[in-house]
């Protein structure tokens, strides 16, 4: 099956629309890589935005590289709850290096020549820092209309072109379509929020009871002659816990009765 394109759109196919297709995420593992280098790999707790926009596209077959556009700052928004307990277990694994040294080509029957990661190499032993059992509701907003339409069919339907995933391919990710929802925007006030906070990290108000984390990661790419850069980044502070976070001075959407933050 061939992989599918994305529609293209004029400045007037802008707008946000007032709705957004609502979604959980779940599974056994995940691990978004962080882009620090340390010895252990270590993982986002909330799924970057870029990561979203990569597993949205790869339930679409979209190409590598061509979504970027349709996740823009103005064109999309995105709003990431997490509705499970935030922990992580250090798991060591064996790898084999895809550096082009470390690849052999093997003929394969017509034309096309494989290349895969030459076994006969010592296999490479990494620490990766993994998230348990990590769930999350994903509220999306996108501006391309015929891109929507092809996901929330994919919502609804079950159904993906590349099997989604949490980071890692072999960290399988489970889809549960929730529904499309009305998108409210509320005053600047204090107020509780369920999603995780995003760009106001001194605004929450910290208290005893709840574990409080901040971390930033990427939000928005590009795509270059080497296949892609990161843009822009962002502050994300969340409970560990999975709580709602009490922010002062605050803008929010409301989508399904509860408060969340777009980006």
């Amino acid at each position: 099956m061939a992989q599918e394109s994305l529609e293209s759109w004029t400045d007037e196919d802008d707008q946000l629309p007032e709705t957004c297709l609502s979604f959980e995420l779940r599974g056994e593992w995940g691990h978004f890589r962080r882009v620090e280098g340390n010895i252990v790999k270590q993982t986002y707790r909330i799924i970057p935005r870029t990561t979203l926009a990569g597993l949205v596209a790869a339930m679409l077959g979209l190409d590598r590289d061509s979504y970027y556009e349709a996740f823009g700052q103005d064109v999309s928004a995105v709003a990431v709850e997490p509705i499970a307990e935030l922990r992580t277990i250090n798991m060591p694994m064996n790898t084999l290096s895809t550096a082009k040294e470390h690849m052999m080509t093997m003929p394969s029957r017509g034309h096309a020549r494989i290349s895969m990661p030459d076994p006969s190499e010592l296999r490479q032993q990494h620490n990766y820092e993994v998230l348990v059992e990590p769930a999350y509701r994903v509220d999306l907003r996108l501006a391309n209309d015929d891109l929507r339409d092809r996901l929330q069919d994919r919502l609804r339907d079950g159904t993906s072109y590349y099997p989604p995933s949490l980071g890692l391919s072999e960290h399988l990710a489970e889809v549960t379509y929730l529904g499309e929802f009305e998108v409210t925007p509320r005053e600047r006030e204090t107020t509780d929020v369920d999603s995780a906070v995003l760009e106001a990290v001194d605004s929450v108000e910290l208290t005893p009871e709840t574990e409080v984390k901040v971390e930033r990661s990427p939000a928005f790419m590009a795509a270059d002659e080497g296949g892609r850069t990161t843009t822009a980044f962002q502050s994300v502070a969340y409970a560990t816990g999975a709580e709602p976070l009490r922010v002062q001075d605050v803008e929010t959407h409301e989508v399904d009765g509860r408060r969340v933050m777009f980006s």
